[in-house]
């Protein structure tokens, strides 16, 4: 406890992460109150009356949205059409040329690619707005129906609402702490999880409930399962690196020969295939309203079960194609064998260049496996739970998109918290005593 109150004291000793630990909370604050404003012509209390709570996919989009959808608020749609962009990029990145040009051109590329991906955003967002108010708005709730007067407002302020979510982003991204998109996801899931929770304790205290025992059983394999999200997140596989000794120095001193690690993660995707994986699952939903079809409305219905064979089967087989996928993209083999050689590095045993990368590209494939099939059995664990007579919105806790997302946003924010500690710490800052040795700010050996 002594060392978690010296920590908190000194991150706010540091002027450039207190401004951006305040600036990422007044961002987040501008998302929630945001998310209560509610569009224009629509009545909220009848709304509430004749809606209710949504269940299946669109409870847990209203769990991404952090109730804004449910509430049928300006964002309502959330940050999710951003991030169905993203996926179409990403994958554009693989069979347009054009695409991989632009990813190969450093910052202008990357500025090239952002544009594209605002502009993507718009179009998924105009065409899920009308799926979202034909299937989530009642028309009892509709103070004045109609095209011009009701429809094409609400799906221009939708869209205004998701791009202003994913300049918040953004912003939290350049300026802030975190990574903005996921911290925006992650807070819009925290803030229902007191009301699952207390939703839980009334029905399992209840006349029909299982008691506090049932509820403490709950409460530890809830834990439990955090325990294990985190060991699956922060897992890695230790590669042995040998550096040669070089000469330096007028006295021809020796220095290097050390031998070091690289830590090749078990889950090197982090959350971003769980993430789009959802977002693709959210796509027969929203064309209800683009196509008045009864066999999309089928297959709609299908994948809005989130307890069903169908839905859990195709979401898994796709969390385990974007692991895959993710860590081809963002981890390079042969550039991290280049990288050993010009330093004179290599893996002992293993001849450097070529059959470097093969080795690291052998060792990917073999704990990638495990990693995604682990990441995709979390992520169905609520249906599980379910079954086993757990409340639907507290279910989203137990494994699946929420934890992981939560768990995963956590570890990253305190590592880049802890980076600024770190930093601050070799400069001198802390010389006071607060933190010593080799010590990290968190308490994990550096």
């Amino acid at each position: 406890m002594k060392r978690l109150v010296e920590t908190i004291s000194n991150i706010w000793k540091i002027d450039e992460l207190r401004n951006r630990i305040l600036l990422t909370l007044g961002f987040l604050l501008m998302y929630r109150l945001g998310s209560y404003v509610v569009l224009p012509g629509v009545d909220s209390s009848q709304l509430e009356v004749a809606s209710g709570t949504p269940n299946g996919l669109a409870g847990l989009l209203n769990v991404f949205a952090g109730g804004a959808f449910s509430r049928a608020s300006i964002f309502a749609l959330g940050i999710m059409p951003y991030i169905s962009a993203s996926i179409v990029m990403q994958l554009l990145g693989i069979a347009v040329p054009s695409v991989q040009k632009m990813q190969k051109e450093g910052e202008s590329g990357r500025r090239k690619i952002n544009q594209w991906t605002r502009f993507l955003t718009i179009l998924i967002t105009a065409g899920q707005a009308p799926g979202y108010l034909a299937t989530q708005v009642p028309d009892v709730a509709i103070m004045s129906p109609g095209f011009f007067s009701f429809t094409l407002p609400s799906i221009l302020i939708l869209a205004t609402g998701t791009m202003f979510v994913m300049w918040l982003g953004e912003k939290i991204t350049d300026r802030g702490i975190g990574n903005g998109i996921s911290l925006i996801i992650m807070i819009g899931i925290i803030a229902n999880l007191p009301t699952a929770f207390l939703f839980e304790f009334d029905k399992q205290t209840g006349l029909e409930g299982g008691g506090l025992i049932i509820l403490l059983v709950e409460v530890v394999a809830l834990l439990l399962v955090i325990l294990l999200t985190v060991l699956l997140i922060q897992g890695v596989r230790r590669v042995p690196v040998q550096f040669a000794k070089k000469m330096v120095g007028g006295q021809n001193q020796a220095v290097g020969g050390a031998r070091q690690y690289i830590p090749l993660k078990v889950n090197g995707a982090g959350v971003m295939p769980i993430i789009f994986a959802q977002a693709l699952m959210f796509v027969p939903m929203s064309l209800v309203g683009v196509f008045d079809s009864d066999a999309v409305a089928s297959i709609a219905t299908v994948f809005s079960d989130i307890t069903g064979f169908w839905y859990n089967f195709v979401f898994a087989v796709l969390i385990i194609v974007f692991t895959y996928f993710y860590t081809a993209i963002t981890i390079n083999p042969q550039q991290m064998a280049d990288d050993l050689k010009k330093n004179g590095g290599f893996v002992p045993g293993i001849k450097p260049g070529k059959h470097t990368a093969d080795f690291i590209d052998n060792i990917l494939s073999r704990i990638t496996l495990p990693g995604s099939l682990f990441l995709a059995l979390i992520a169905i664990l609520p249906a599980f739970a379910v079954m086993a007579g757990v409340t639907q919105n507290f279910s989203y806790f137990f494994g699946g998109t929420s934890l992981l997302i939560m768990v995963g946003v956590v570890l990253d924010t305190l590592q880049q918290i802890e980076s600024y500690l770190l930093m601050r710490h070799y400069d001198g800052l802390m010389k006071a005593g607060k933190l010593k040795g080799r010590t990290s700010a968190f308490g994990v050996a550096g």
